[in-house]
């Protein structure tokens, strides 16, 4: 390298990539159910944990997971952060909540947008419940379901979340 040249460190170059996704049994069921505005879960049954999204099997036993459960669209915040971070191409933006919600009868979380709320104000424990699009502008995808606001029900003590087997807690 001649000395009137400067190392190159770095560069900028886009890069846009396309996937295919092909559904499981499990998801497929689950993407199908939430095209018609219900969500599912599967039950284990070995340990009976309720998994949303279904993976097919349960991811502490090993074993596959078969039994569809039909879960409620509210939900209990397990963590959370908010995002004050613009993400580029992202429509939303900060600051945000991007939360691990524990649907009423599943035992794990998944992950969504909340809205409708002091960001400051959420926390653990807090009950949610979702928003969703018009029926008209369902797909085979979660985001039918636009986000998650709060709703007017006591929280949920940390020691509780993922056991609720029924929607409303009674605190």
């Amino acid at each position: 390298m001649s000395e009137q040249q400067e190392p190159v460190t770095g560069i900028e170059v886009p890069i846009y990539l396309k996937y295919n996704f092909t559904a499981g049994a499990g998801p497929a069921r689950f993407l199908s159910q939430v095209k018609k505005g219900v969500l599912t879960g599967q039950r284990c049954p070995r340990c009976d944990q309720v998994y949303i999204p279904p993976r097919g099997s349960c991811a502490a036993c090993g074993v596959a997971t078969e039994e569809e459960v039909v879960l409620s669209d509210k939900a209990t915040v397990q963590s959370f952060t908010i995002v004050s971070i613009p993400i580029p191409n992202n429509p939303i933006q900060p600051p945000y909540i991007i939360a691990n919600l524990v649907a009423d009868g599943a035992n794990i979380s998944f992950i969504h947008l909340m809205s409708e709320c002091v960001n400051e104000d959420v926390r653990i424990g807090q009950r949610v419940q979702a928003v969703w699009k018009p029926e008209e502008e369902w797909d085979y995808a979660m985001d039918n379901i636009r986000y998650f606001k709060p709703i007017d029900e006591a929280d949920v003590p940390v020691g509780q979340i993922g056991k609720l087997p029924v929607s409303g807690w009674k605190g």
